[in-house]
């Protein structure tokens, strides 16, 4: 089992990039074959081999395919097919990048999609260099960082955030620790002006991003305490709920787990892209 985490170096690329990250389960890994991948307010561009399939099942609806691919932001948990052995080199972008960037053949905003991508169309990198990337990657993540900022500033430096982006960006900030409806007077600006440049930047509201980082938190929380340990009153009072019930109910509609059930299998939703990874046994 290999994986990491790295941030990008170059200013340029740090502007749009949020990190790199690379999963890998061998052949013989031990884990969780179907884990559920958290709602995400951040697309990922994610390299693979071009045979290599990918599956997202988004609540029934299921994306599959081969080979490289963008996961856009999705706003509703995902199941992904982890049956079979893979290894995924991602880019996670920043919240509301993709608005700057403009993916080639994709109108802004899209979310809860999974699109097949031409890297020789969109980076200029063939197959063959995709190969030697994922290589680079398994031998080393630093020298892959750097590849990866050397292949991406030549990309991205056609890019410019306009004001919209700007302000989203200082909102992001400050998102997870200033009321929402005080925000506007933080940044100087009319609540109004402040939602309508964050829902034309990422497409969805400031209290949908904010849940999503609410959730994250707290399943990194949650992870990180056996069964036996967890209070699920004192969780819903660290995380703002107004009871238990509440928790209850917002867990089982973003989950579709009920608490119980999530503190027995709870590494089906751990975030394994650009995020927590450790569902997996550290084995191969």
């Amino acid at each position: 089992m290999i994986q990491w985490l790295q941030f990008p170096q170059c200013s340029v690329v740090s502007t749009f990039v949020e990190c790199y990250w690379l999963i890998e389960k061998g052949e013989q890994a031990q884990g969780v074959q179907f884990p559920k991948l958290n709602p995400d307010p951040s697309g990922h561009l994610i390299m693979s081999p071009a045979d290599q399939p990918y599956s997202y099942n988004f609540g029934g609806n299921i994306e599959c395919g081969v080979g490289s691919h963008i996961l856009f932001p999705h706003i509703q948990t995902l199941q992904l097919d982890h049956s079979c052995s893979f290894i995924y080199l991602g880019i996670k972008f920043k919240v509301g990048a993709f608005y700057a960037i403009k993916i080639p053949g994709f109108g802004h905003p899209t979310l809860d999609q999974v699109a097949a991508i031409d890297l020789q169309a969109l980076l200029v990198m063939s197959e063959l260099e995709v190969i030697d990337l994922l290589s680079l990657a398994r031998a080393s993540n630093t020298l892959c960082r750097d590849k990866l900022d050397s292949v991406l500033v030549r990309w991205l430096t056609q890019f410019h955030q306009d004001r919209y982006s700007e302000l989203t960006s200082k909102a992001l900030k400050v998102i997870n620790i200033e009321p929402i409806a005080r925000l506007g007077e933080q940044l100087h600006c009319s609540q109004r002006t402040l939602e309508r440049a964050f829902s034309k930047t990422t497409g969805f509201t400031l209290k949908q991003c904010q849940s999503m980082n609410r959730l994250e938190a707290m399943l990194e929380y949650l992870y990180s305490r056996n069964k036996e340990e967890i209070d699920w009153a004192e969780v819903a009072c660290r995380f703002g709920f107004s009871d238990q019930p509440h928790l209850i109910r917002y867990l089982k509609s973003q989950l579709g787990f009920t608490p119980a059930k999530y503190a027995t299998d709870r590494g089906l939703t751990i975030d394994a892209y650009g995020g927590i990874s450790n569902y997996l046994h550290e084995s191969s």
